[in-house]
């Protein structure tokens, strides 16, 4: 029954995600979120190395050495930083992090969101996806621009809550901005 059980948890985690980019007025993005953790390269591995209070991509890293399962997703999610993740244009830097689109950091941010309250049900606050941020924010190549929206709102967040924060994305970061 770990299939059911995966199943759940995507699916709660896929819910969460729309329901949050709706709120910052990403509709298209919030119905298109993560579809491909319903493929057979992901599926199936989240529901062998299934868990429940944590993702299956790390159980399945700590087995094999490397994830399939993040390596097909983080290649098809744009909302990943890793998706963004180039050879620099200055050679003396190597691999870098892209400038992300606005809209797809948004996305970023109520990901994240989702997966605290997805792993950590009973101990969310919002404080809590600033802090794993913050735990391994030193670890992620992510160009600065990026980096800077996506502190700011998750800091928001901690302190002024969903309501305040998803309005503000939706009326000053979203506002008048391309969505690719």
């Amino acid at each position: 029954m770990k299939w059911f059980s995966h199943l759940k948890t995507i699916n709660h985690h896929k819910w969460l995600v729309m329901k949050h980019c709706f709120q910052c007025g990403l509709y298209k993005q919030g119905l298109l979120h993560d579809l491909s953790k319903y493929s057979w390269a992901e599926f199936s591995i989240g529901v062998k190395y299934y868990q429940g209070n944590r993702s299956p991509n790390n159980a399945e890293r700590e087995a094999k050495g490397y994830t399939t399962a993040w390596l097909h997703h983080k290649g098809r999610n744009k909302h990943h930083l890793e998706y963004w993740i180039d050879y620099s244009l200055n050679p003396d830097e190597g691999i870098a992090g892209m400038e992300m689109p606005v809209n797809y950091v948004v996305e970023m941010f109520c990901d994240r969101i989702a997966a605290s309250k997805n792993y950590n049900p009973d101990t969310y606050t919002p404080g809590a996806p600033l802090a794993y941020y913050q735990r391994g924010k030193d670890k992620y190549p992510m160009h600065p621009n990026t980096r800077a929206l996506l502190e700011k709102l998750l800091r928001m967040l901690a302190e002024e809550g969903e309501t305040k924060t998803f309005q503000y994305i939706r009326t000053d970061v979203l506002k008048n901005k391309r969505r690719k």
